[in-house]
């Protein structure tokens, strides 16, 4: 890296290192995640399929709120910020029982989803004024879960505009807020029955 490649910004700050060989230079900074690389190369990612503490969703519930990142605890289910984000505020719902499929969900659990799916609209709109919601479970690997022998549920907040070009063309999601603090806010605001 160099800071004497052509091209310079005049909004450019002093001293800020650019990557050679990304191409001509332009006058855009780029914004960079690293630590999506972490979720790619499979970190947290459990071994295999079994239920314990080698499994992400078996083993937050066992820490503190803040530690697990838990924003709130139903009977049967609890709802966790995800780790890896695609918007801020992006949260699942996770039966505490180690299940991979839906259509094994005892009525207690599904109850207890669904509530909390509910419940997290409705503070994630309290915090952060959400416009819509992507909210929805891939089941099995080959339908795109990062775990996929212990269901869960995403809820992903939705604004205007935010999917704009940052993810698109830059493959990058700018989240503005450290996941300790959004989980404050939101069990803050979770609303009660």
């Amino acid at each position: 890296m160099s800071d004497d490649l052509p091209g310079d910004s005049p909004y450019e700050p002093e001293g800020v290192d650019r990557q050679d060989g990304i191409g001509v230079p332009d006058p855009f900074l780029r914004l960079w995640t690293p630590h999506r690389m972490a979720y790619i190369a499979g970190e947290n990612k459990p071994a295999s399929g079994e239920a314990g503490h080698g499994c992400p969703f078996c083993r937050m519930p066992s820490l503190s709120d803040a530690d697990g990142l838990i924003v709130q605890r139903a009977e049967a289910a609890y709802a966790v910020l995800n780790l890896y984000p695609y918007n801020p505020g992006h949260l699942m719902v996770v039966p505490y029982r180690h299940v991979a499929d839906y259509t094994e969900l005892t009525a207690a659990e599904v109850s207890d989803v669904a509530r909390l799916t509910q419940q997290a609209m409705q503070a994630i709109r309290i915090v952060s004024a959400a416009h819509g919601f992507n909210i929805g479970m891939n089941q099995g690997e080959i339908a795109g879960a990062g775990i996929a022998a212990h269901l869960h549920q995403h809820v992903v907040p939705r604004w205007g505009g935010d999917a704009n070009f940052m993810p698109v063309i830059a493959q990058t999601k700018v989240l503005p807020q450290l996941l300790s603090d959004t989980r404050a806010l939101l069990a803050k605001s979770w609303p009660t029955d």
